[in-house]
């Protein structure tokens, strides 16, 4: 298999409003094409929002898919998020191989995790 892109759609129920948090809130860019207006860019990875047939309300299991935003700044990336009132469930949580994981969710009820590694 050679694989050439990897694209993750999240699907919701208010497609554009979870794509505006992630943008206004957590502060990933947009993609450069104005035409890909529901993707937004992280580093070679495109994340689509859209809506699905199969899909309701909050994620029922909000541990199984974890979006993982590796920052160099973890204090200052979650003191800036909490500043637009999300409120994390872990802080700064020391792992034993050095990283280091602060937890939130958004609005649908995924977990986020921003990973600080300076190993």
């Amino acid at each position: 298999m050679n694989v050439t892109a990897l694209i993750i759609n999240i699907n919701s129920v208010d497609p554009n409003g979870l794509m505006a948090f992630y943008t206004d809130v957590v502060g990933l860019p947009k993609h450069p094409d104005e035409n890909r207006e529901s993707t937004l860019m992280l580093g070679p990875v495109e994340l689509v929002f859209d809506s699905h047939s199969e899909v309701s309300g909050k994620s029922a299991q909000p541990a199984r898919i974890m979006l993982n935003l590796f920052v160099d700044d973890l204090a200052a990336e979650q003191k800036r998020i909490e500043g637009h009132g999300v409120k994390f469930i872990r802080s700064a949580g020391r792992e034993y191989w050095g990283g280091v994981f602060s937890t939130f969710e958004d609005p649908d009820g995924n977990y986020v995790q921003l990973v600080e590694f300076k190993p």
